[in-house]
């Protein structure tokens, strides 16, 4: 299997970078911060890569009642556009309480995205979001309303694609910080970006292993 390993930031991506230079079946591919810059990077790389499968490794925030810590990692079951739909004087509408499938199919796609690879074994919910939820009022605000566990601002966007594609997709990323009221003095971006790495280096390895060849006895 052929993979395409998206990043935000090259901070995510810099083992990645060493441990796979010489790998003729992954790609790392650095898309910038955002879901239009990663949606847009992630169609061009299919255009030219042709990848079989695609995972997101990069750093993520956790909500306060999500049962994870700083330092943890975890892959998304599944991905959830967390803003987008709209705003009532009665709550929040997403694009299935508005009518409009995100991705048409046999069983339409809306706000919520399944995944299919999962490259480490603790499996949550993740949520995109466009801003980023800075006061513990927001953040047990959209935890209570998607159920998800992790916050960021790319996975829905490359999942999304991916579900266009019709290519398998997922999810790992390392908890740098609580979502809470703002505190970047207490956040770890370095220690939680390697866990991720880690993360998708195991898949990888565990995929090559599955294709070597017997041995003989």
């Amino acid at each position: 299997m052929s993979l395409l390993v998206c990043i935000a930031t090259e901070l995510e991506g810099g083992l990645l970078r060493e441990r796979l230079a010489a790998s003729n079946d992954t790609v790392v591919l650095c898309t910038g911060v955002g879901a239009v810059n990663a949606a847009h990077a992630v169609t061009m790389a299919i255009g030219t890569q042709r990848p079989d499968g695609i995972v997101v490794c990069g750093v993520g925030g956790a909500y306060p009642g999500s049962g994870l810590g700083v330092g943890d990692v975890a892959c998304a079951a599944d991905e959830c556009y967390g803003d987008l739909g709209a705003a009532t004087p009665t709550g929040f509408l997403d694009m299935k309480a508005l009518g409009f499938p995100l991705v048409r199919g046999t069983v339409p796609i809306y706000n919520d995205l399944p995944m299919q690879l999962w490259p480490v074994e603790r499996r949550v919910r993740f949520v995109t979001v466009n801003t980023c939820t800075g006061t513990d009022h927001a953040a047990r605000a959209i935890e209570a309303r998607t159920g998800g566990a992790v916050e960021n601002m790319e996975g829905a966007a490359v999942a999304h694609v991916a579900h266009l594609h019709g290519i398998p997709v997922g999810e790992v990323r390392g908890i740098s910080n609580m979502v809470t009221n703002r505190d970047t003095g207490a956040w770890r971006l370095n220690e939680a970006a390697l866990a991720a790495q880690h993360g998708v280096l195991d898949l990888v390895e565990a995929h090559r292993h599955r294709l070597e060849p017997a041995q003989q006895p």
